[in-house]
């Protein structure tokens, strides 16, 4: 009796030692279904829940009250390509290959969708999400509507997902063309008189006009948002992992293919019921080299150390205050509109150092050669001759010096 009672008690404690040794892969594991949606050059100030007082963004307010915004959120290059890879990648461009816009990371840099399909993820994309055609490339298991301004995408998303049979978990990432221009002809009901005019941009009726396209354009990237959020929390779930962020600045002066803050500084809200509490904000430095990581760890698994990104989790869920110290930027050109190589740091304490490598060369990009999407730039120049302020905006959009530091306060132009 006693020899069967040892070998009892020596059969619980090897089947304890199984259990206990089961690798953190194993299929037990329960991993959380995750969506992540991206809007198209939208700059960080221009909605509600970042203060605009000129569009009301609804959707964005809802994810934000059901979680954390981030009021220091960066990419790591103000154009599409650069930006996207360096999401796909957790590496920044001069890591993965992808400078300037267009370009590709190199082949062998292991991207986001294969890290998550080693954990059992079906990792799908529908709209702009790599860089248009470039996005099969990155090995999502399903990626459509990818090409110039799809602008069915996120529809064919959301039709997919009450479709989908899979029991894999979740990664759905889905890209709307908004608010990248062309910005829609209908402004709705906006008035463009009404409208409150950036420090940094010249007042004239044309730029108001415009401006009020690009305020629908915001609308409709809302409304994308909104139809996103509610089917990803009908089919998957109250508890799904939910990101908004976008790739860049707007294509305004001292936007897009800029360091400033409106070409870098990007809006990012999460949401997580039941992991993130509701309606929080950090001040927290992140950038978009940390949102592959941090996917990783949302999924139980612990993030590469041979990476540039950081896994922001840890500021999400409450546990952590801070994050990086520094942002580094970088933007290398688009073909023949923008070769003029810039270099930035930007401090958790809002300042930042910008080395513009080649000052010598005039600044010009589609705001300035491209008046089908940008016909508002002429009437900047032209108040330039007859007003100070517009002319010291204009001869500092397109005349650089070598370097500059300075406070990146909201009121500062060349920040």
């Amino acid at each position: 009796m006693v020899f069967n009672t040892r070998l009892l008690l020596l059969v619980l404690v090897l089947v304890i030692r199984s259990v206990d040794s089961r690798p953190i892969c194993a299929e037990s594991t329960v991993r959380p279904d995750m969506v992540v949606f991206l809007s198209d050059d939208h700059t960080w100030r221009d909605s509600s829940v970042y203060g605009s007082p000129d569009i009301s963004t609804p959707n964005m307010q809802r994810l934000a009250d059901a979680g954390m915004t981030f009021d220091q959120a960066f990419v790591a290059s103000p154009s599409c390509a650069p930006s996207r890879a360096a999401l796909l990648t957790g590496l920044y461009p001069a890591n993965n290959g992808a400078e300037p816009n267009h370009s590709r990371p190199h082949e062998g840099v292991k991207k986001l969708p294969t890290y998550l399909q080693e954990l059992g993820y079906e990792v799908a994309s529908f709209g702009k999400v790599g860089h248009y055609r470039q996005t099969p490339e990155y090995g999502f298991d399903v990626a459509k509507h990818f090409t110039y301004h799809d602008d069915v995408a996120v529809g064919e998303a959301i039709k997919w997902l009450r479709s989908r049979e899979s029991h894999k978990p979740l990664c759905l990432f889905v890209g709307t063309n908004w608010p990248h221009v062309p910005w829609p002809e209908n402004f709705r009901a906006i008035d463009p008189a009404s409208l409150v005019v950036p420090p940094n941009h010249v007042d004239t009726p044309t730029s108001r006009q415009w401006r009020a396209k690009y305020m629908a354009a915001i609308h409709t990237m809302d409304n994308e948002l909104g139809q996103v959020y509610d089917a990803a929390r009908e089919v998957l779930g109250d508890d799904v992992f939910f990101l908004h962020t976008s790739d860049h600045g707007a294509q305004w002066p001292f936007g897009k293919w800029n360091l400033y803050e409106d070409g870098i500084r990007t809006p990012m809200i999460v949401s997580w019921p039941g992991k993130i509490e509701a309606s929080q904000r950090t001040d927290a430095l992140v950038s978009w080299v940390d949102v592959l990581p941090t996917l990783l760890e949302v999924a139980g698994q612990t993030p590469p150390a041979d990476i540039d990104g950081r896994s922001f989790l840890p500021v999400a869920l409450g546990k952590r205050k801070t994050h990086r110290d520094f942002i580094f930027t970088t933007h290398s050109g688009d073909g023949n509109f923008n070769v003029f190589p810039i270099r930035s740091v930007r401090t958790v304490d809002g300042w930042k150092y910008i080395r513009n490598l080649h000052p010598e060369f005039r600044f010009n990009s589609h705001v300035t050669k491209v008046r089908a999407d940008n016909d508002y730039w002429q009437s900047w120049v032209e108040e330039a001759t007859r007003q100070d302020r517009a002319k010291e905006l204009v001869q500092q959009y397109q005349n650089r010096p070598g370097l500059s530091g300075n406070l990146c306060l909201p009121a500062n132009a060349g920040c």
